[in-house]
């Protein structure tokens, strides 16, 4: 497991740590938001000689294209097996620079320094990485654990309020799996003035102990999945139209969604489903599904990681803190659990 460092200096605390490693070059990967609002926050932290690569930001940007952009870079730049990169940023940047950087001459180190909610309680921590292919999300990628995670609360100030809900939609998720008492202190009301330094590292520590029983996903760690088979359909199907989702707008309807289908097939309360359905109107609102979008969106499920087979498979809520996986849904099921999300609008 990579060692997670809680930073209340970021600068400092970076020079700090790189100056304890060993490495040849060193190269930065972010996004043009990062480039804009990040990277001034630990650009004295780096050495002169540290080269940068930016990406148009957004979910679209991660795949094979924007990949080849980076290995070229890396090539350019003379990068060697001793080379180390920073990835700074969001989920897309972790996931995406992660993948390039353990594929890169089979493997060089990486730091991520996760400057989203989303990325610092869920996506930065684990060492899944990966890439969107054809429509696909995380369709390609590799198991490979980081050097450190730097997490910093003071890149949430630079986030849009939208950013925000959409990593609190994972934040949501650590509680409905792992820790009833947990997802019960959350707010729904006023989500936004919460203690966020506590409640990173709170959901760090439950990702963490999951991770750790199970490092490849072959059993347990499944469960971080719930909301995301049919969470990731929604946001793939929206990705290039009008109207895209961002990942936690997109989980949020889904663990609506596989709370229904939950409390169909596990035995899942209608109080707790009534309750997690009350949380998560309350701070994502309401999207209109648009009908036509539903064949598309279950074929979308079919192709999702965790099926074997013809069965797709979910992690779903016994109870609230308390999440089983490896149970098969049937698309009639999905196609319900849709018309029960549609009913509540």
């Amino acid at each position: 497991m990579e060692s997670i460092v809680f930073s209340n200096h970021i600068s400092e605390d970076l020079k700090n740590y790189i100056g304890q490693l060993n490495y040849s070059q060193l190269g930065v990967i972010m996004d043009s938001n990062t480039l804009n609002y990040c990277y001034p926050l630990i650009f004295e932290a780096l050495p002169v000689k540290a080269r940068t690569f930016s990406f148009h930001e957004g979910e679209v940007n991660k795949n094979l294209e924007t990949c080849s952009l980076i290995w070229q870079w890396m090539t350019n730049e003379g990068f060697d097996r001793k080379a180390l990169i920073i990835n700074l940023g969001g989920g897309v940047t972790g996931d995406m620079g992660g993948f390039c950087a353990a594929t890169y001459k089979r493997g060089i180190r990486f730091i991520n320094i996760p400057t989203t909610l989303l990325s610092q309680v869920d996506a930065s921590v684990g060492g899944k990485l990966g890439i969107d292919f054809n429509g696909y999300k995380n369709h390609i990628g590799v198991f490979a654990q980081p050097e450190a995670v730097i997490i910093s609360d003071l890149f949430l100030d630079t986030l849009p309020e939208s950013e925000l809900r959409s990593g609190y939609a994972e934040v949501i998720k650590h509680g409905l799996i792992r820790n009833s008492n947990y997802f019960h202190c959350l707010k729904a009301e006023g989500w936004q003035n919460q203690s966020w330094r506590d409640i990173i590292e709170k959901s760090v520590s439950i990702k963490k102990e999951v991770v750790e029983k199970d490092p490849k996903e072959s059993g347990l760690r499944k469960i971080l999945n719930f909301g995301h088979t049919i969470g990731h359909a929604f946001e793939s199907y929206y990705l290039n139209t009008s109207n895209p989702l961002l990942h936690g707008e997109a989980i949020a309807i889904g663990m609506i969604c596989e709370a229904y289908l939950s409390y169909r097939k596990l035995g899942l309360s209608l109080l707790e489903l009534e309750e997690i359905v009350h949380v998560l109107k309350s701070v994502f609102g309401r999207f209109d599904v648009q009908k036509e979008a539903v064949p598309d969106i279950i074929g979308l499920c079919s192709q999702d990681k965790k099926n074997e087979g013809n069965s797709i498979n979910f992690s779903l809520l016994k109870h609230i803190g308390d999440c089983d996986y490896n149970i098969s849904v049937s698309t009639e099921e999905i196609a319900e659990s849709i018309l029960y999300f549609e009913s509540l609008n």
